[in-house]
């Protein structure tokens, strides 16, 4: 009797480790979280230029020092097509809450409806910048078309 018992008691827990198995494998994984989140619509009417087909704007801080070698590579984008900006911390403390900005530098490339295409976290390559925003401007020009995309 107390080994009818006892494997009754062992085929149960067997069960149950087997179904604890297959319900877990069944389970979908938890989808991927950015570990910096980006915003991903802005309103054009924050920055310069609302205009504009596209805008690169540069969320950064004074006490960064990736910040300012940042500044200069937003700034060389400027043009008729592009309007670019440098949203500095401590004077546009508004926009960094606004848009929950997680970290500086964060380089965001918006169209003219204000959908943010591309972004980075982080410093980035003249080159890069460059590629994502002729890559968004006209499809097919970059070699490498993925550069800070946010719809890949």
């Amino acid at each position: 009797m107390v080994l009818r018992i006892s494997v009754a008691g062992a085929l149960l827990l067997l069960a149950v480790a087997v179904a604890w198995l297959v319900e877990r494998r069944r389970r979908p994984q938890a989808p991927a979280r950015d570990a910096y989140p980006v915003p991903r619509q802005l309103d054009r009417q924050d920055f310069p230029r609302p205009d504009a087909p596209w805008l690169v704007a540069l969320f950064s801080s004074a006490t960064c020092a990736s910040c300012e070698v940042m500044a200069a590579k937003v700034a060389a984008l400027e043009s008729p097509e592009v309007a670019s900006c440098d949203i500095e911390w401590s004077d546009r403390r508004d926009l960094h809450e606004r848009y929950a900005v997680p970290a500086v530098p964060l380089v965001v490339v918006a169209d003219c409806e204000g959908v943010v295409r591309a972004a980075f976290v982080g410093a980035a390559s003249a080159t890069d910048l460059w590629a994502a925003v002729a890559e968004l401007r006209r499809p097919g020009s970059t070699p490498e078309p993925e550069l800070g995309r946010l719809d890949g």
